[in-house]
């Protein structure tokens, strides 16, 4: 499957799933992550998809310093509702990472695995999203400033071509690449910007 060559620079994350141990479904219950995994559940490759796939994995390395982080045992809250802006693509990406569902997840056997009301929306808090461990209960605020990684000059001229239908051949291959050079700088270049992505211990 053909894809932008940096879909594969962006650090992958492994976490351990109990229930995937549990039921046989990788040995050691051990799941890998990419970037690609993140576009692929979306369908498309955006900065809100690349903010949210990053800020997970900055929140959970913040969380388990040094640890495989736990899949179904974390709780994350957004300050947003989920049909507010782009929360619910994002709480979209965190859920596959995390293993944290609302109450539409799976419920659990014989008490063990539960996935359920491990996500919320809506909650008063200083930033976009709240990742905490539930064996500890330590906590990481998260937000993402992707305005400070501005757009080429070129980008709006180009996309309203290519939303009018007018876009020459030429200028939706640039409008593309130009989209995709984009989410790299975020990933790439600004993945340990504290100004893009403000990670906080509480």
């Amino acid at each position: 499957m053909s894809h932008p060559a940096f879909f594969d620079a962006v650090p992958k994350i492994s976490l351990y799933d109990p229930l995937a141990e549990f039921l046989g479904a990788t040995e050691g219950g051990i799941l890998q992550y990419g970037y690609f995994d993140a576009v692929r559940l979306a369908g498309h490759s955006c900065p809100t998809v690349a903010s949210a796939y990053w800020m997970t994995c900055k929140a959970l390395a913040s969380l388990y310093p040094g640890a495989m982080p736990v899949r179904g045992e974390i709780l994350v809250e957004f300050s947003q509702d989920s049909t507010s802006g782009v929360t619910g693509v994002i709480a979209n990406v965190v859920s596959m990472l995390t293993g944290a569902m609302a109450d539409n997840g799976f419920k659990g056997i014989a008490g063990r695995f539960n996935r359920c009301e491990k996500l919320f929306f809506a909650v008063d808090m200083p930033a976009e999203i709240r990742f905490t461990r539930l064996d500890t209960d330590q906590s990481v605020l998260t937000a993402a400033n992707l305005q400070r990684v501005p757009a080429s000059p070129r980008m709006p001229m180009l996309m309203g071509n290519c939303l009018s239908g007018s876009a020459t051949p030429a200028e939706a291959a640039e409008f593309g690449k130009l989209w995709q050079e984009r989410v790299r700088s975020i990933l790439l270049d600004h993945g340990d910007d504290p100004e893009v992505f403000i990670v906080k211990s509480v």
